[in-house]
């Protein structure tokens, strides 16, 4: 696959580090901390409530298997695994998609502060093409994460 949707956007392959028979994870073009990745189903489904079964399943082993990863890889100490299910809670690309960002002692100075950043960093409002990661940026920690998968 050269491309995977993403709700209202296309990703390129390239920024794909990892893809199971139902799911894929890619690395994040407005990271809050160094790491910050998505997990998502192929379907494109709106909503956590309307997965299937099976892809529920392979959504939550994948972000179980690229969290391992991402907690070492960035020598993290924890990790936060967020979903945002609707507008109201925050989701604005209408596709369902996990956050996994790896922690580090004192990376914010009140814990729940991520909470906030995360809401902040996906205002549309503020979706301004300048504050992205380049593709090269992108494709090159995917290379990087890719690697623990193969």
């Amino acid at each position: 696959m050269t491309t995977f949707r993403f709700g209202q956007h296309v990703v390129k392959a390239s920024a794909v580090f990892l893809q199971s028979e139902l799911s894929f994870a890619v690395v994040n073009r407005k990271p809050v901390v160094p790491g910050h990745v998505l997990v998502c189903p192929l379907r494109s489904v709106e909503r956590f409530r309307d997965l299937r079964p099976e892809e529920v399943a392979d959504l939550f082993q994948t972000t179980q298997r690229v969290s391992g990863v991402l907690e070492n890889h960035f020598c993290g100490t924890s990790l936060t695994i967020a979903i945002q299910d609707g507008p109201e809670a925050g989701q604005t690309v209408k596709h369902v998609h996990v956050h996994v960002l790896p922690r580090k002692r004192g990376d914010f100075e009140k814990n729940d502060s991520i909470y906030d950043e995360l809401q902040k960093n996906d205002k549309e409002v503020e979706d301004i093409p300048a504050k992205w990661r380049s593709e090269e940026e992108m494709a090159a920690e995917a290379d990087d994460l890719r690697k623990y998968f193969n």
